[in-house]
């Protein structure tokens, strides 16, 4: 139902929203809100060989999962949305390797609504303007508390004309 619907509202909207789903999550993936978070065994467990004991705090390093060349395969650190053409399970050679927002019990929950308002963000954006990275952007993504953009990110916009886009109505 979810996919029939997306299919349904990027016809009206005359791009693929399925598209967007994808490259929002892509960048989910380089870019996660959040680059770690931390876990309390509730019993003993053995995790890959290791006995941990309960009461443990693990950190779970959700940017370097997001980047293990193991989990997401050679093309790792380059912007490729179209790994989640099959959906988030079939991304990565692990079903859970995709953590952006965290997993389980304690995922964060605002996940959807931030997920909701991006994509209805950049749809109504992306039928209005085109826009490109200033020739000023410099990547250097860095981390304090949060991952974000060293030196900002810097983007020339550009209004589209109805020719430029015949699904933009007149208002």
């Amino acid at each position: 139902m979810h996919l029939e619907f997306l299919v349904i509202l990027s016809n009206l909207l005359g791009y693929n929203l399925l598209q967007l789903n994808m490259i929002v999550n892509e960048s989910l993936r380089l870019y996660p809100p959040t680059i770690a978070t931390i876990r309390r065994a509730k019993t003993d467990v053995d995790l890959g060989g290791y006995k941990i004991p309960r009461g443990t705090e693990l950190l779970i390093p959700i940017l370097a999962v997001h980047h293990d060349i193991a989990i997401w395969g050679n093309d790792v650190n380059e912007f490729n949305p179209g790994r989640f053409s099959e959906g988030v399970a079939r991304a990565a050679k692990h079903p859970v390797a995709f953590i952006p927002f965290g997993l389980g019990v304690r995922t964060c929950i605002g996940q959807n609504l931030a997920v909701l308002q991006t994509k209805l963000a950049l749809a109504i954006i992306l039928q209005r303007f085109s826009f490109r990275l200033a020739p000023s952007y410099q990547h250097a993504p860095t981390v304090l508390m949060l991952l974000y953009p060293q030196y900002g990110a810097p983007i020339i916009f550009n209004q589209l004309s109805i020719v430029d886009n015949p699904n933009q109505g007149s208002s």
